[in-house]
């Protein structure tokens, strides 16, 4: 979890302090010299990317797997964020991948390290270091080289779609396998890769896969920059033949927007000089360009996006007897429980950012009316048509008149509720538009207990507009709920699938007992405009038309 520094960029200076702006950074990766572990042919090299956190090594990231190859350049773009106020420890470990299997971890397999900051690399922009084995032993003469770039804030990607037709056959026994190479052109002649799409084989006229790269990869934002393509057959020993080659820019590629096609002539310099009939050894085609704008939170807020708020409150009987004043849900007329503490600080902020300013408002976890039957997703105002409490105030009174009505009893299941609003998402999802992101606040006093389900339905739910925050109230051990923020390393289904986004934060409430609200409310709620960000990013939705009424912006610069 990140201090609320870094939360959403203001559209032009105000009065308040000044954000710490998040940047992103791009980090390219090659290597030299690899040590070559295969006997029969060489080394099939991948890099793993690690990253300190609380004084573990986490893997980030992960290349694709180049064949045969002891002098590799990744086409694998890692991105990470860079934090000007931190030390970030990185580390790159090259392994030598053996097919199916994946990449093993093995000293054996294990190619070398190295190990530096983010901040190295932000300054240098480009490091090559020695490759180290264990127990600090020179990897041979092997280097890795990470350069980085930093993605502007004004940044958009481009999605791109080639094919080639009439490609030289370079193939004795059957056609070429083409793939394509794009590498953009630097100020100082160096050519950096930007993208290496996969290969088509036995093809000479291939309709390779689209792809998104962002305009700061592609062309450093400039569209008069000149680019390379070059167009290969694939060999599995490393040895790919040269097809062709053509120079364009991201200026001439935009005709290629609409209706329209462009084409180049993919040349073979060599043949051109030897062969008098030569016209080409292959046409590359740019079917289709479409470009993304990059849009900040404020963007879409300004754009009329609603933030939807629910809280489900956990009412178990390991939270004790509410009318004993040692019960985390006791309502002392003087002083706020732990509870409503959490209820007021974040809902405060977000209400901000709902028009109607209703919530809804649940529980789980109980016994209730009339059949005291145990509920996971019950209204609080035990109205099962309309969940929504007018403001906070109506959601606090609802908590304490409900409290007397219902028999706290358990286990503590989340999945039921998180299933719950992803349906409602789910619905807004279909509108296409940037118009209602939801919010759900879980306050629990322990371990959730359908911990299976809970990360089926995140993973579900990390599709949708939708995040989770989950606040622990009492003393209870929360290490398994760590588990669910993803900060130290992916959240996975019981079947193995990434979460597509990070979109759980856990804070213990026992963090901040003594501090103010407000320092809560920064803490749980500074992941939530990245979050918004990327998923309308991945999804392609702009943000709407600006409308009359503007919320405040209380929640980019909480202060």
């Amino acid at each position: 979890p990140r201090s609320a520094a870094t939360m959403g960029e203001a559209p032009e200076p105000s009065s308040q302090a000044p954000l710490a702006v998040l940047s992103k950074v791009e980090l390219r990766v090659s290597c030299k010299h690899l040590l070559d572990r295969d006997t029969l042919n060489k080394s099939d090299p991948c890099v793993l990317l690690l990253m300190q956190s609380q004084g573990q090594w986490v893997e980030v990231d992960r290349s694709e797997v180049i064949k045969s190859n002891l002098n590799p350049v990744f086409a694998k773009i890692f991105t990470v964020d860079y934090y000007f106020e931190e030390v970030q420890k990185l580390r790159f470990e090259v392994y030598d991948s053996h097919g199916h299997a994946g990449v093993g971890t093995h000293d054996d397999d294990f190619l070398g390290g190295m190990e530096c900051t983010v901040g190295q690399i932000v300054a240098q922009k480009r490091v090559t270091k020695p490759l180290f084995l264990k127990y600090g032993k020179f990897a041979g003469k092997s280097t890795i080289t990470v350069i980085s770039e930093e993605i502007s804030g004004n940044n958009g990607y481009v999605e791109l779609a080639f094919r080639a037709k009439k490609l030289d056959d370079k193939d004795l026994f059957s056609k070429s396998d083409p793939f394509l190479e794009i590498y953009r052109i630097d100020d100082d002649r160096s050519e950096q890769l930007v993208y290496r799409t996969e290969v088509v084989k036995n093809n000479l006229s291939p309709i390779w896969e689209p792809f998104k790269v962002s305009l700061n990869s592609l062309c450093s934002c400039e569209e008069k920059r000149k680019l390379r393509c070059v167009v290969w057959d694939y060999d599995s020993r490393g040895k790919h033949d040269f097809i062709g080659e053509f120079f364009t820019t991201f200026e001439e590629m935009q005709k290629a927007m609409g209706e329209n096609k462009v084409q180049w002539e993919c040349m073979n310099p060599k043949y051109k000089i030897k062969k008098r009939n030569y016209k080409n050894s292959g046409v590359v085609v740019l079917l289709d360009l479409k470009i993304h704008r990059v849009y900040s939170f404020l963007d879409y807020i300004m754009g009329g996006c609603q933030i939807h708020f629910t809280v489900a409150i956990d009412f178990t009987a390991s939270n004790g007897d509410p009318r004993n004043s040692c019960s985390l849900h006791y309502i002392n007329p003087y002083q706020p429980n732990e509870y409503l503490k959490a209820l007021v600080a974040v809902g405060e902020i977000c209400q901000d950012y709902d028009s109607d300013k209703k919530f809804s408002a649940l529980g789980f976890g109980a016994r209730i009316p009339p059949k005291y039957e145990v509920s996971h997703d019950f209204a609080i105002n035990f109205n099962p048509d309309n969940d929504e409490c007018e403001g906070i105030q109506g959601v606090v009174e609802s908590y304490q008149s409900c409290l007397p009505k219902i028999q706290l009893y358990g286990p503590t299941n989340v999945a039921p509720i998180i299933s719950k609003v992803a349906r409602v998402a789910a619905d807004e999802e279909r509108t296409k538009e940037a118009s209602q992101y939801f919010i759900l606040l879980i306050l629990t006093d322990g371990v959730v207990t359908d911990m299976a389900d809970t990360r089926e339905a995140i993973v579900r739910a990390s599709y949708l507009p939708m995040s989770i925050i989950i606040v622990g109230v009492g003393n209870a051990d929360f290490t398994d709920m760590q588990i669910l923020d993803g900060d130290d390393g992916v959240l996975r289904s019981p079947r193995g699938e990434p979460v597509l986004r990070d979109i759980v934060q856990f804070v213990p409430f026992r963090e901040f007992k003594n501090a103010s609200p407000t320092a809560l409310a920064k803490c749980v709620l500074a992941e939530v405009p990245k979050q918004v960000v990327e998923y309308y990013s991945y999804k392609a939705f702009p943000p709407r038309c600006p409308q009359p009424d503007t919320p405040d912006s209380s929640l980019s610069s909480p202060q």
